[in-house]
This record gives structure tokens, sequence and C-alpha cells, in this order.
């Protein structure tokens, strides 16, 4: 029945309470997403409380995205296993969970144990989210909850610091992890390629785990730091190989053959290191370099949000009269314009360009992630 209404421009599955659905279920990807930056601001304040060193603290945000790297992959897998349903509210219940512990943490090892587990939640409701809503909706549906589910990417993250701001110098930094009726797809069984699983999340931990320290080694001048490389080129190559040769590899390679999704998947990459990057860096130098309270970081990074928010309005309506390509073109250029305008930062400046870059990074984010989503899945 369900495959039948799907094939005549249905949705894949029906449910009673729609709406509502939609709201729990971008709440939920809402507060997963927010929980990548809202710990940023907040950094300086936790290696205080937690007696920890300035690079040991960092663990903190390297642990919860390298759970997150290395766990996303096997989302499908468990889907099919255990249910879409039972998979999304487990990792639901299992992320508020652990932002609890998190936030009654007495020491940097069980903060980063709980993040570590807090990653791993957090890595399957972000596709699952995004898997429910096209579930329910039609196609002629679809680019609409895109848009909604793009916001709560974009957005979540760049509220982040404002959010953890606020929480830090009102309260205390551990507020910032006390704030945080489904139809599911039949289970089926499904094996799992661990040998492929295994080779891709050790190349992206070793290759993570390369980058945070790198800084801190004198990046190629250590021995660890070109170990962790050769480790993570090594492993990612033999998962190449087998991912060419493998009878039924971990990801489809269908999936890669189709040039719409392969492109888009790309420029995701891109788009994500560009976007992590800055959420991460951005607090800490405005603190400790431009000396800015943490409010007030959280208030110059929050026209990013504003920025986003008011073209992600609009490109619903402007996809239909002008092909998502040159949507997806224009926000990259902005994007970049916005970082040229970053380079000409200097330490006697006022807070004006960081609030105009900041403005018009988030005009071309917003222009990025609908379109991408409805290529990658068209």
């Amino acid at each position: 029945m369900a495959a039948s209404e799907a094939a005549h421009g249905g949705a894949a599955l029906q449910t009673r309470h729609r709406g509502l659905l939609i709201f729990a279920v971008m709440g939920a990807s809402f507060i997963q997403f927010l929980d990548a930056t809202i710990a940023n601001v907040a950094i300086p304040h936790m290696q205080t409380s937690l007696n920890a060193s300035r690079d040991s603290v960092t663990w903190v945000l390297t642990s919860f995205i390298i759970a997150g790297a290395v766990a996303t992959p096997i989302t499908g897998w468990l889907a099919d296993k255990f249910g879409s349903r039972n998979l999304f509210l487990a990792a639901v219940t299992g992320f508020i969970l652990t932002s609890m512990l998190c936030g009654i943490s007495v020491n940097l090892t069980q903060m980063v144990a709980f993040r570590i587990m807090q990653g791993i939640c957090a890595a399957f409701i972000g596709p699952m989210s995004q898997s429910v809503l096209l579930d329910i909706s039609g196609p002629h549906e679809q680019p609409k909850v895109m848009t909604m589910w793009s916001m709560g990417v974009v957005i979540a993250p760049i509220c982040g610091p404002t959010i953890g701001g606020w929480l830090t110098e009102s309260y205390n930094w551990r507020w910032v992890f006390y704030i945080n009726l489904l139809p599911s797809r039949p289970i089926r069984p499904r094996k799992l390629d661990m040998f492929g699983y295994g080779l891709f999340a050790f190349s992206l931990a070793t290759f993570q785990l390369m980058l945070d320290r790198g800084q801190h080694a004198d990046w190629f001048d250590s021995w660890e730091i070109i170990i962790e490389l050769l480790l993570a080129i090594s492993a990612f190559w033999i998962f190449l190989v087998h991912m060419g040769t493998a009878k039924s590899p971990v990801f489809d390679r269908a999936l890669f053959r189709d040039r719409n999704f392969a492109t888009a998947m790309s420029f995701m990459i891109v788009m994500g290191m560009v976007m992590v990057a800055i959420s991460a860096l951005l607090p800490p130098m405005l603190q400790s370099i431009y000396g800015y309270s943490v409010l007030d970081t959280g208030i110059l990074l929050a026209p990013r949000g504003v920025g986003t928010l008011l073209t992600m309005m609009a490109a619903p309506r402007l996809v239909r009269k002008v092909s998502p390509r040159w949507l997806i073109c224009a926000g990259f250029a902005i994007i970049t314009y916005s970082m040229v305008q970053m380079m000409d930062w200097s330490l006697e400046m006022d807070s004006t360009p960081i609030i105009v870059s900041g403005f018009v990074q988030g005009v071309g984010m917003g222009f990025l992630f609908m379109p991408l989503n409805l290529v990658a899945f068209a």
C-alpha cells in the first residue's frame, strides 16, 4: 500500500498526526545539531572547572566529532536490523541521558567518555530525522520539509555559541548540556560489512586525531603526526579497494554511480568542513585574542544565523524559478567572498567586520543546504 502510494506521488509512510510528528522530529534534530557547537564558547570555563590543560580540554569537542563520524556509516544497517522507529527513539533517549551525564562530569576523563557516547547517539539522529521527514512526505512536499530540516542543520550550530555564551555567563557552563507516534520502515535482515566499516571508521578516527594533535605536536616535524596520516591514508586506500571488490560493501556502490548524489555529497563535505571549522575556531579566537566576553562572543556570531534564516526562507521559492545548480554556485561564491573579508581582519579592528562577514557567510549557507539536499535525494 505504501509503495503504491509513493509511486503515485504519495508519502512512502502514512501517519495520522503528520504536523506533530514533524515538530517532534525537527525538535530532536535541532537539539542534536545545536549541541555540536554550544559547548565551544564554554571551553575556557570547562578547562578551569575540570582542571584540564589547554591542549587536553579540546578533547571535549574532538571526542564528539570522532564518535559521530565513526558511528554515522552504520545508521542504515541499524535501522534495518532494529527498525527506524526504535533506532530513532533510542538515539534521542541516549542523547538526552548522555547530555545530563556531561553536565555532572567532575573531571576531563568523565566528560570525554560521556561526550563519546553523546556523539554516537547524535550520529543516528541526523540521518534518521531526515529519513523520517522524507518518508512521511510526498514528492511535492519534500522541498518544504528539506528546507525545514536544512534550517535546523544550519541555524542550530550557528545559534549554539550564542545560547552557550548566555548560559555560561548567566548560570554555569554545565547548563550547555542540560538544555538538551512514529511510523517505521519494516525490519529486514541485512549483513554489516564489518571489515569495510572498520577500515572506514579507523581512517576517519586517525585522520581526525592527526588534525586535532597537529597544532600541538608541530605538525609534520612530529613522527606522531606522520604515522597518524600514513595510517589514515592506508586504511582509506584499503577501504576504497574493498568497496570496489566486496560482494556486499558497507555502502551501496550504486549510490556513487549517481552523478547527482556524488556531486552533492562532495559539496556537502566541503560545506561541512567550512561550517564546523568556523564554528569551532571563532569562539575561542574572539575570547582569547580579541578579548570579548562569552556572551559578547555569542552575540557577535548570531548574524550568521540571521543571514541563513533570511535566504532559507527565500530558497524554496527561488528553486522553482532557478536551477538548483545556480543557487549552489551563488552560495559558494558568497561564502568565498565572506572568507576573503575575514582575511583582512586585524587586532585593531572593531566588531563591525565580524558582524558583516558573519552575515554574508550566513546568506551563502542559506542558498546551499536546501538545493544540495534536493539534488542528493533526487
